[in-house]
């Protein structure tokens, strides 16, 4: 079978922490666990069916691929590198919080070469026709996020508003969700609440479309399959998502 002509981008699904911030940190593992999108990789991951795939392997709470390298705290705490989580824990000892010069290391390290390595991609590779990136989202907005307290869908498209992918292919993506993870009209929808982060304003219809792709994690961090106490998903459910996943580009490329 020949692959998918697509890039998929993870920035979120990274578990490890930069040794420089070790003696830093009093962020807890479930607090990390909570504020990542858990098992993007594994979800999304499907190296072999597609051309090409860059996935981030820091945490998100101490390095976010998808911020502007200039959104940092105290104005933005939950930036490139942040001050708290989503949740709003601490995430540094307090006296402990990265200054300018410690950031840049850390971007320098960790940031730049994610990015670096998505545009040499972009560049490299004519055969690509989409690229996606790819996020889990809570189930109800936490409180730094554009919804607090708000119920979500199972999926939110980010086209930020038809600039980074036309709004006829996030249409038909959306369709293709629909079908592949037997959800109704509403459960899928566009740019609401979230419209696209920096990837996909940085990379959309430069000259590909980019389209940010978000799954509630209500479809695995919850009954009966994800133990609370472990921080683990059951590997079935993990694959079952990942296959339809793959069921919604092989819908999306066959029409």
């Amino acid at each position: 079978m020949s692959k998918f002509p697509v890039l998929l981008s993870i920035p979120h699904g990274g578990t490890d922490t930069p040794t420089e911030l070790t003696s830093r940190i009093c962020i807890t593992p479930k607090d990390q666990f909570e504020d990542g999108d858990a098992l993007t990789r594994e979800i999304y991951g499907i190296k072999d069916s597609v051309l090409a795939c860059v996935e981030g392997n820091i945490a998100r709470a101490f390095v976010d691929l998808n911020r502007d390298v200039s959104d940092r705290p105290p104005k933005n705490p939950d930036g490139v590198v942040k001050s708290m989580t989503c949740m709003g824990k601490p995430i540094y000892h307090p006296g402990q919080e990265l200054d300018k010069y410690i950031t840049d290391d850390i971007l320098k390290n960790y940031y730049h070469p994610y990015h670096d390595l998505l545009s040499k991609t972009l560049a490299s590779n004519k055969e690509i026709k989409l690229m996606l990136d790819c996020h889990t989202m809570e189930a109800v907005g936490p409180q730094i996020s554009p919804d607090p307290g708000k119920a979500r869908p199972k999926f939110c498209l980010g086209s930020n508003f038809g600039k980074s992918c036309p709004k006829e292919i996030a249409q038909k993506m959306a369709e293709c969700i629909r079908t592949a993870f037997k959800l109704n009209k509403e459960d899928v929808v566009i740019d609401v609440p979230f419209a696209g982060g920096h990837i996909t304003r940085t990379y959309g219809n430069k000259p590909i479309p980019c389209l940010q792709i978000e799954m509630s994690r209500i479809l695995y961090l919850t009954d009966p399959w994800f133990d609370r106490d472990k921080l683990t998903v059951t590997s079935t459910q993990l694959e079952q998502l990942q296959q339809n996943f793959k069921n919604t580009l092989k819908q999306f490329f066959d029409q």
